[in-house]
Parts: structure tokens; sequence; C-alpha cells
């Protein structure tokens, strides 16, 4: 605030230097031009809000609005007949004048236009309190007029998107897959919008990928083939066919490009690891060798849950069953999704199931099994979830009772 109120009343005092002298000059040498005054002026206030505006502490729309109403004043001033004058009996009268006004007509400018609060400590853009606060209602308001600011502006392709995502969030997917339909004709080679209008169709049809969702994303794959979202979803459209390799292949491809450690990295691993289990399942196994190792058969066991937990869940809730080492990295393993309809649930970790190449379960001696239920199918722990976990047991343990008897704070 000290730094604001500095460079303001330095611009104020530059102004007046450039204004005051002149009027406080010899009546006789000096003629003051009203239009001259007030073209002066204007321009200092224009640089008072430019300076404004490159502080963060007034925002470009009220930037615009004051700067259109200052135009407009001047255009008045400017346009009226005004010939230069002497008036060497209101110099000195004009200059005290001026001294007073000048700050004062740029202070109101300020606190009309601009934000004040910006200056006080906990009060800026960054505060969170009850007034920064948006309701349902305001959203809907903004989204009802940037909808109709486009019927008038139809080609405004990033207020076509911004209108999607805004109804997107409203669970309104019909009108945002229309709002997204708009902004393709605009820009159909534009891969992460395809995505997102397939994306937001396949919601507006009942989460099914079938049909135009799945043109657009493999349009969107033709333009772009390491786009995540676009894999992700073709991923999905295979794993929904039960072609679970080839949603492998695209959700591996997503694994590598998404941020590492990534929340959103960790639930692809979790989906590529469940799918491998379905192929696994779906395939008649192999003769196993007989000098297969024992660690290559993985661990074995089921998992229960503790009856006083029973009226948390529903029989959707997804249920991870995973392997981690007992002592090295905290990531997963190996990892199992099934439901919470399927407990007491029998299962099988091992090398198929890697979360992430190069780190094996029978890489690590000692193992930690570990079963959570989650109401948002989040791979990564919620408050609110439930989880039970083993003791340390070896790599290629045998029934293995893990209970779910615990909710995580």
């Amino acid at each position: 605030m000290t730094t604001f109120l500095i460079i303001s009343g330095l611009l104020i005092a530059g102004a007046l230097l450039f204004i005051v002298p002149p009027l406080l000059r010899n009546p006789s040498a000096q003629r003051v031009s009203h239009k001259a005054v007030n073209i002066t002026l204007y321009r200092d206030q224009i640089r008072e809000l430019d300076v404004d505006l490159q502080s963060a502490t007034l925002s470009a729309e009220h930037h615009e609005k004051a700067k259109r109403e200052l135009e407009a004043r001047l255009l008045e001033d400017v346009g009226s007949d005004d010939p230069a004058t002497d008036r060497p009996r209101y110099g000195r009268t004009s200059a005290i004048a001026l001294g007073l006004a000048l700050p004062l007509c740029a202070i109101a400018i300020y606190l009309i236009a601009g934000s004040p609060q910006a200056l006080i400590p906990g009060q800026g853009a960054d505060a969170r309190g009850p007034a920064h606060e948006v309701s349902a209602e305001q959203i809907e308001e903004m989204v009802q007029k940037l909808a109709a600011r486009l019927e008038n502006n139809p080609d405004n392709i990033e207020g076509w998107v911004m209108l999607g995502r805004s109804y997107s969030m409203l669970g309104r997917f019909a009108q945002a897959a229309s709002a997204y339909a708009s902004a393709v004709k605009q820009s159909p080679n534009d891969a992460q919008l395809l995505a997102d209008y397939a994306d937001t169709l396949a919601m507006s049809q009942g989460r099914s990928l079938k049909g135009e969702p799945e043109k657009l994303i493999r349009r969107a794959l033709q333009i772009d083939p390491d786009n995540i979202k676009a894999l992700a979803l073709a991923g999905s459209l295979a794993f929904d066919d039960k072609n679970y390799a080839r949603a492998v292949e695209f959700w591996e491809r997503v694994v590598r490009l998404a941020p590492p450690d990534s929340e959103f990295s960790r639930s692809v691993s979790a989906s590529v690891a469940e799918a491998r289990t379905l192929g696994k399942e779906s395939v008649p196994a192999a003769p196993r060798s007989a000098g297969a190792s024992a660690a290559a058969s993985g661990v074995k066991g089921v998992v229960k849950l503790a009856p006083e937990l029973a009226a948390k869940i529903a029989p959707t809730d997804t249920v991870f069953i995973f392997a981690r080492a007992a002592e090295g990295p905290r990531m997963p393993l190996a990892i199992l999704r099934k439901q919470a309809r399927d407990l007491p649930v029998t299962f099988s970790l091992d090398d198929s199931m890697a979360m992430a190449p190069g780190i094996a379960l029978s890489n690590f001696p000692q193992v930690v099994i570990g079963a959570r239920i989650s109401k948002s199918a989040n791979a990564t722990p919620q408050p609110g979830d439930l989880q039970g976990l083993s003791s340390p047991v070896a790599n290629s343990a045998s029934g293995i009772t893990v209970v779910i008897d615990n909710e995580i704070r």
C-alpha cells in the first residue's frame, strides 16, 4: 500500500508542477486555454489509471470504464466553444483550485472505479472471506449473461469454450455439448477441444462414448496422438468394449505423459491394473512351468469388512486392494479394484499388476497388503474412506486376511 501511495503522490505532484506554475506566472505574459488544461488533466488521469491497472489495484474492466468516462467528458469539454482568453485576475485562484481539484478528482475516480480494498492487507484479490464467496445464483446469472453475449457475438470461440465448461460444472451436459459444438465449428482441428466435446457429449447421453463421441475421440487422436484426455477416453471406450489389452495400451501412454506421482497418474495406473486383471481373467491361463518361482505367483488372501462399518458403505463403492513394500517406496506395487458388493472377496496380487515398469512385487521380500473402500473411486486416500492393513508378509504368502476396520480421518 505504501508503494502505491508514493507512486500516486509522485504522479499527482508531477501533474501539479506541470500545470500550476504557468498559472502563477506574470498574468500579462500568459494566456490560459481551458481546453489545454482539460487535455492535460485527462492525460494525467489516464496515466494514473494505467498505473493502477499495471499494479493490479484496478481491474481491466473498471480501467476501461473509467477511461471511457474521461474520454466522454473530454470530448464534451473540447467540443464546446472556448477560445483562449486572457484571464490574469484568476491565475492564482485557478492554480489553487487545480492544486486541490486534481488529487481529489484522482482519488474520487479511483474510489468509484478501482479496488481500494486491494491495498488493505488481507483484503485484496487473494483474501478469502464471505464477501468474496460467489453463490450459485450469481454463477447462474453470470452464465446466462455469457450465453446472451454469445448470441450477439457467435464468433467468440473462447466464449463458447468458457460457456461449455460452465455448463459442465453446473451438470447441464446437453447445453455444454451444444456450446462445445459451436466452438468446434470454428476450430475443427483443435484436439483438446474435440476431446472436451466428446467427454461432454458422452455425459449428456448417459456416460456412453458410443456413436459421435467415439468419432470425435478418433479425430482428436489423428490430430494429436499424445493428447492425454483423448487417450484416456479411448482407453475407457476400449474398456467398455471389454478390449482390455487395448485399454491398457491407451492408459499406459497416459501414465507416461501425465505428471509422475500426480493423483491423476495414480488413478489411471489403478485403471491399468484393473484392465490387466480383467484381461488375464478373460484369457485361459497358460500352463506354468515347473521352474516358476514362488514369487511369481504373488500374494493371495481374502478381504473382509468389519461388521460395525457395514452401514457406512454402498454396494457400488469402489474397493482398492493393493500391495506395497514394507520398507521402500509408498507407491503400490500391485493393485486390484473391486466393488463393495463383492465383499468378502478373495484376491491375488502379482507382478502382472505392477503400477510402474521396473517396480515389481517380487522385487520386495516383505510387503503390506491393504484394502480401502472409496465412495469417490479415487485412487488417492480421502477422509471418510474405510481401510484395513495387514502386517508385513512375504511376497509369496497365501491365506492372508485383511479386515477393513477403520475410517480415514
